[in-house]
């Protein structure tokens, strides 16, 4: 779990490498999301700029900022972005990593391939969220109203799309299958589409804005996390894990 000014809290298997609070470092723009590598001995935090900061082995492999880590920031090397920087999504090889723009723009770094994005499209509502396919071919975007965005191999399942909602969609997680994906609201409410199942949500029990989804590997479950650093485990999904602050 990340703050926004920059704390990180690290639960189970992940190890606590730092955070910018440990660094030192007071980030310009409040931090948005960040993401674990592939084997948790490291992880990536990202700003509203798209600044990527990295630790343990996450591998900084650029930013809007720079778009080419070998080269200094700014200048020719530097993306103008046109609308902030809302949520971040790796690679499953933790070799590359998509930032996604809440104009739909995505910024593809590493082995990250481009596919398409929502950028320059007409949306009725922000994009909120990114989520990689498990083969790194494709991934999802989201808006707050629940219209889901395919691109590369994503295929679609349906949507919350034009349908009534209580609060806003705050996130998207893509299933380990690759057939499925969840779709979170501010309230904890927890739509599933294609192979993803479900398994109970905070609705109702979040006293704050729920701002995640994170699904199991085995597809059998799912924690929803909210912006006080509350965890609500549902399926086969962990509860009361001892955290580490940094």
């Amino acid at each position: 779990m990340v703050s926004p000014t920059g704390g990180v809290t690290t639960f189970g298997s992940v190890s606590n490498d730092g955070s910018l609070n440990t660094l030192g470092v007071k980030p310009g723009q409040p931090l948005v999301g960040g993401a674990t590598t592939a084997n948790d001995g490291g992880y990536w935090l990202v700003d509203s700029t798209g600044n990527i900061y990295t630790f343990g082995n996450a591998a900084y492999l650029g930013g809007p900022s720079q778009l080419n880590p070998s080269l200094p920031p700014g200048g020719s090397n530097a993306v103008n972005l046109k609308k902030p920087i809302v949520a971040m999504s790796p690679t499953p090889d933790s070799k590359g990593y998509y930032e996604v723009a809440s104009d739909g723009g995505v910024f593809t770094f590493g082995d990250a391939q481009f596919f398409g994005s929502m950028g320059g499209q007409p949306l009725d509502k922000p994009i909120v969220g990114i989520s990689t396919t498990p083969d790194s071919k494709g991934y999802y975007e989201v808006a707050s109203d629940g219209g889901v965005f395919t691109f590369g191999d994503a295929q679609f399942f349906g949507s919350m799309g034009g349908k009534p909602l209580n609060q806003p969609i705050t996130g998207i997680a893509a299933t380990s299958d690759g057939s499925g994906y969840y779709e979170v609201a501010s309230d904890g409410g927890v739509f599933t589409f294609g192979s993803a199942k479900f398994f109970g949500s905070a609705a109702g029990s979040a006293t704050s804005v729920v701002v995640s989804i994170n699904p199991t590997s085995d597809g059998n479950g799912y924690t929803e996390v909210t912006s006080n650093g509350k965890a609500f485990p549902f399926g086969d999904a962990t509860a009361g894990l001892t955290g580490t602050t940094s």
